[in-house]
């Protein structure tokens, strides 16, 4: 079953471009994983304090793939001192 997720981030006020860099990161080798069906971050054009992460894993084994990667672990442990707040929602593709 695929998953389909909708990560927001909101930065720290001044560290937009620090967020920004380590969010466009994982854009490449996250397209790049086994699994993968899409992956790809947007900033907020009106808030650039405001990114969303838009993914899609073609299973859980997928998924599980991707946040045990290196890449991953670089963001996760480096993220956290640039950004204000962070929540998640599950998807339901229609059609």
């Amino acid at each position: 079953m695929t998953i389909t997720k909708r990560v927001t981030f909101i930065a720290k006020e001044g560290s937009e471009a620090k967020m920004k860099e380590l969010l466009s990161a994982m854009v490449k080798p996250s397209k790049a994983s086994k699994g993968c069906v899409f992956y790809d971050i947007f900033q907020y054009e009106n808030n650039p304090r405001k990114f969303m992460a838009v993914e899609s894993w073609e299973n859980e084994a997928a998924l599980d793939g991707h946040k045990a990667s290196a890449h991953y672990e670089v963001y996760k442990s480096s993220y956290e001192p640039y950004c204000e707040d962070k929540y998640s929602d599950e998807l339901e593709m229609l059609g």
